[in-house]
């Protein structure tokens, strides 16, 4: 199994457009990219730790390729709004690609460049590549949250 770390806007439904997709084994809910240990939502909320609110996921690499991820990754959110999705405005919520290893570092800045350059958008991409770091798992509520709230 394989790993990867995405930040697109509100970890809720970014979660659940993942959770859904053959060959990703496992997703969860949290903070990275911060300066505080052990970080909380509110923390986060704040704008003022550094985190972004990120998805992150165990995939099987025979089922989905590391690529097939990063090409669903943009079609959630807009990677030209800087610190802003929607709604929801702050740092947190800024567009980044967290890589593990040299080979998804190679693939999101080609992605990247490649998005920016096709001209789908009318301002650049400001998708942050950069390297993983402490994965802070958010607090269990929000866990699975959308699939929890269509069950009620």
């Amino acid at each position: 199994m394989n790993r990867a770390t995405f930040a697109a806007g509100c970890f809720w439904g970014v979660e659940e457009k993942f959770r859904v997709l053959d060959g990703v084994i496992q997703t969860s809910v949290g903070y990275m990219g911060g300066e505080v240990e052990h970080p909380t939502y509110q923390l986060v909320c704040s704008g003022e730790t550094g985190h972004a609110e990120v998805v992150d996921l165990e995939y099987d690499p025979a089922r989905i390729s590391y690529q097939q991820l990063l090409e669903r990754f943009f079609t959630l959110h807009n990677p030209t709004s800087l610190n802003r999705q929607g709604w929801d405005i702050g740092s947190q919520y800024r567009s980044t690609i967290f890589y593990y290893n040299e080979e998804q570092r190679r693939r999101a800045t080609k992605m990247v460049a490649v998005i920016d350059a096709s001209g789908r958008y009318d301002d650049p991409v400001v998708t942050e590549v950069v390297p993983a770091s402490t994965f802070w798992r958010a607090e269990e509520y929000h866990q699975r949250y959308i699939q929890k709230k269509s069950q009620k």
